[in-house]
């Protein structure tokens, strides 16, 4: 839990809860800024709050629950509850809101992406304080206003909504249709975050390939430059100020159109890292036109091989889902097979959730659940074996690798993560204690280090 309670000048406190994905916590971090800005302090107790905010997540049935409980529970412990975020938008097929439903104490209910309802929620149960901070947030990095995340990595989204209606997802019907961020707007906070010490920035949205179609690229000015609102652009821009402060940029949720292919030069040459988060969900054609995906799948292979070509480093991580209506067993065994010819360095899979609202529903050949889990987990053994055998490639090899945790300076050893990881989703870099005394390490700092082995998804390594 993320906390907003009365400070010694009596300011008052709310409690944050923030569940879901990184997007969901971009929005968090939004809001927590509002909060700041005007004056409000966080808790870190439900008690100790003077109202609850919970940022939930309604894409699949664990994620509902885990919203619903964490609302529960702050009823239970405060009484004084405001529901934000995607479940906040989700409702019964007779129309009622599902959390006004099952919760109507809760004091507002709001869907994602609702900074100004929440806050009006907010100065209705609790009044702002007499001595807002206004433009002055305590803590923040400037435009780029609060974070969550530790403080040497930081997700920036660039858009909100999708246009794509995958038969499996309800992600448009609560967040809308691709509302792309003013590329200005992009760049100065993600030269904020550098400037603030950030090193590692995470590029999200719903589908960061298509940044800019809902306005035509039109052309944005970032330091009176023009630049054209196209995810290459972008990224061309984000490299050059991340270069400047020797820091990373990192590419999540990038739907595999022939477009994205001019961004592998870009990785070879160093701009950006070579990793691509690329949700392909499946790989037989048939599975793939039931799921209503965008982009040609059928050609999937050979996009990764010439990627590869353009940037022998690259690393392909991507999430499937495994059990979707009327897969055959033909049409399974066909990803697996793309699991091991594609050589996906990182991979997470779904067994098919009927989640209320998503049109896969009505397909015939609903598979009983055992036989979704099953296959789940037949495809996670491919998975992971294609991954040790990808990392045991890296054993002898000398890499940069970004600390997130060193006691003693590192005396000890540590953890980190090298250009293959991204927080929290991959793998770590497990630091041996150096073997030079000077020699220390830092939260938020690079170190180069040579692997020596691996340990499960995890490379062990000599820092030097």
């Amino acid at each position: 839990m993320s906390d907003v309670s009365k400070n010694k000048d009596g300011a008052p406190k709310v409690g944050f809860v923030s569940l879901g994905c990184a997007k969901a916590l971009t929005d968090s971090e939004v809001i927590l800024t509002q909060l700041a800005a005007e004056g409000y302090e966080t808790s870190r107790t439900f008690p100790g709050a003077d109202l609850v905010i919970v940022n939930t997540c309604g894409f699949i049935d664990d994620a509902v629950k885990e919203s619903l409980d964490a609302i529960a529970e702050a009823l239970a412990e405060n009484g004084k509850v405001i529901v934000t975020g995607c479940l906040g938008a989700k409702t019964f097929q007779d129309g009622a809101n599902m959390v006004r439903q099952l919760h109507p104490s809760v004091l507002a209910v709001t869907g994602p992406q609702a900074t100004r309802e929440v806050m009006d929620a907010v100065h209705t149960h609790l009044p702002r304080p007499d001595r807002p901070f206004l433009d002055l947030v305590p803590n923040s990095f400037g435009v780029a206003g609060l974070k969550l995340t530790p403080a040497h990595y930081a997700y920036i989204k660039i858009s909100e909504g999708c246009n794509h209606r995958c038969t499996f997802c309800i992600i448009p019907s609560m967040r809308g249709d691709l509302i792309s961020r003013p590329i200005g707007d992009v760049l100065r906070e993600a030269h904020a975050l550098f400037e603030g010490g950030v090193k590692e920035l995470l590029v999200i949205s719903q589908d960061t390939s298509a940044y800019g179609v809902d306005v035509a690229y039109r052309t944005g000015f970032y330091e009176g430059r023009p630049i054209r609102t196209r995810l290459l652009e972008l990224v061309q821009a984000l490299g050059e100020i991340a270069e400047h402060f020797s820091a990373w940029v990192r590419l999540h949720y990038v739907y595999p159109y022939p477009s994205v292919d001019d961004l592998i030069p870009l990785m070879a040459q160093g701009r950006i890292l070579p990793y691509l988060d690329v949700p392909f969900q499946h790989s037989h054609p048939n599975v793939l036109r039931r799921m209503k995906r965008p982009a040609s799948g059928e050609k999937n292979l050979e996009r990764i091989a010439r990627w590869r070509e353009i940037c022998p480093e690259i690393v392909v991580r991507s999430t499937f889902i495994a059990g979707f209506p009327g897969e055959t067993e033909e049409e399974f065994s066909h990803l697996l097979d793309f699991m091991k010819e594609a050589g996906i360095d990182r991979a997470g899979c779904f067994a098919y959730s009927p989640v209320q609202g998503a049109a896969a529903n009505d397909h015939a050949g609903m598979l009983p659940a055992e036989v979704r889990e099953e296959r789940r987990a037949r495809f996670m053994a491919v998975a992971e074996a294609v991954s040790v055998e990808k990392l045991k490639q890296r054993v002898g090899c000398t890499m940069q690798v970004l600390v997130d945790s060193a006691p003693a300076l590192g005396k000890r050893g540590g953890l980190g993560r090298c250009y293959a990881d991204a927080p929290e989703i991959d793998g770590h870099v497990r630091l041996l204690p150096p073997q030079k005394i000077s020699k220390t390490l830092k939260v938020g700092e690079f170190t180069k280090a040579r692997v020596l082995g691996t340990e499960g998804h995890d490379l062990v390594a000599q820092p030097f």
